[in-house]
Parts: C-alpha cells; structure tokens; sequence
C-alpha cells in the first residue's frame, strides 16, 4: 500500500489572485512583456486543443492568447516567468497535514499528487509550508505528467512514482469528483468531506489492517 495527498485544499491552503488575468498581465508588463488591450477576454478564451483529461501548461496558454491577439510570445522565459510570478502566493499549512503525512510515511511510499498548471509552483508550495520535503517520495504534478485526475494517467503516474499498482494506492484529498476518481481504478479514497485530516492516520491503520488481509487472503 502506498499514499498519496493532494496538495491545494488539502495539506495547504493557498492564496489565489482576485483576477488570474490581471495578475498575469501585471508580471507580462513588469518583465517589458506587451500585453494585448483586451487581455481579460483573450485570456478567457480556449486557444491549445488538448484531450480530455490532459492537462494544458499555463505558459502554453498564455502564449496561445498573446498570438491570438498578435503578440509575439516566443520568449518562453518571459511568460514563464511572469506566469509563476503571478501565482506564487503565500501558503498555510491546514490543521493536522503534518501528522497525516508523518504517519503515512510510517506505513509505506508516500507521495503528492496535484492538479496545477504552472510549472513548478508545486515544489514552491512545500518549501513554503511547515511540511518536510523530504518525507515525500514522489511529488507529481499534473502540469508535468500531462493529465489531471481524475484521469486514469494522472493516479498511474504516481502510483508508479511509488512503486505500487494503482489499486494498492490510497489517496488523500477535498474534491470528491477529482480526488475520488481513484476509487473508479481499485484503489482508496480519503475524502475530507467524510475523514477531517486529524482522523486520517487512524483511518489509514484501519487501510493497513484490510491491505494486509487481503495479502494474506488465499481466496483474493
């Protein structure tokens, strides 16, 4: 058995900009970038056609909207940056994250999976908060393995990140439709709606105690 967690609304609590255009257009035109006029509507509109459950990088999209408006967007350090600039917010840590990833780093791999389109802001948002990078044994982020939950590729990248098979992971999260997705795959869901985050290394003895009778089972 091995555990994952998601990140936002779950082990942190994140600020978010009241405008994600206008946050974007502020660090563009910071970094000398130009920023189109209608700008709120540009962004707003769909410009990179991904598959369903595939996860579109926000540099990628906010390059999309600045041609589309005409605006050369090659440097992709520029967006990239203004892009990690305009969401790099403070974090906190939610009551009882620690103890929850404490003592599931006790009973197996434990990882993070987090829906999120900007590059790195993942990692940034652990090193921000009271949890141990290093107790993770994986961290993956759906901007870099490509798929969001609830798609199946999302929970198979870090199932195998863990060294598990996608129905020997149990997963820690706030949305039931995103983060319960993992239970359509075989595997656990702990959803904060029914198990608060102080519960859930209890919850996680009674997920030890099934997965080592089933082992044991002759009759799985």
């Amino acid at each position: 058995m091995a555990v994952s967690f998601d990140l936002f609304g779950t082990l942190v609590a994140a600020e978010r900009p009241a405008s994600p255009a206008r946050a974007v257009a502020r660090e563009l035109a910071e970094r000398g970038g130009s920023v189109p006029d209608d700008w709120p509507a540009a962004y707003a509109e769909p410009h990179v056609d991904a598959p369903e459950g595939a996860e579109v990088a926000l540099p990628e999209h906010v390059r999309a909207a600045l041609a589309s408006r005409g605006v050369d967007a090659t440097e992709d350090v520029v967006v990239r940056e203004a892009v990690v600039a305009a969401f790099d917010r403070p974090v906190r840590t939610r009551s009882g994250a620690v103890a929850a990833v404490e003592a599931a780093a006790e009973r197996g791999p434990v990882g993070v999976l987090s829906n999120c389109s900007v590059p790195g802001l993942v990692e940034r948002a652990l090193d921000r908060s009271a949890l141990d990078p290093a107790v993770f044994d994986a961290v993956v982020a759906s901007v870099d393995c490509g798929w969001r939950k609830p798609d199946q590729r999302a929970f198979e990248a870090i199932a195998d990140e863990l060294g598990v098979g996608v129905d020997r992971l149990v997963h820690v999260g706030d949305d039931p439709r995103t983060d319960g997705g993992i239970e359509r795959l075989g595997g656990t869901a702990i959803l904060l709606d029914d198990v608060p985050l102080s519960a859930v290394p209890e919850r996680l003895d009674a997920e030890t105690e099934r997965s080592d009778a089933e082992e044991g089972s002759p009759c799985r």
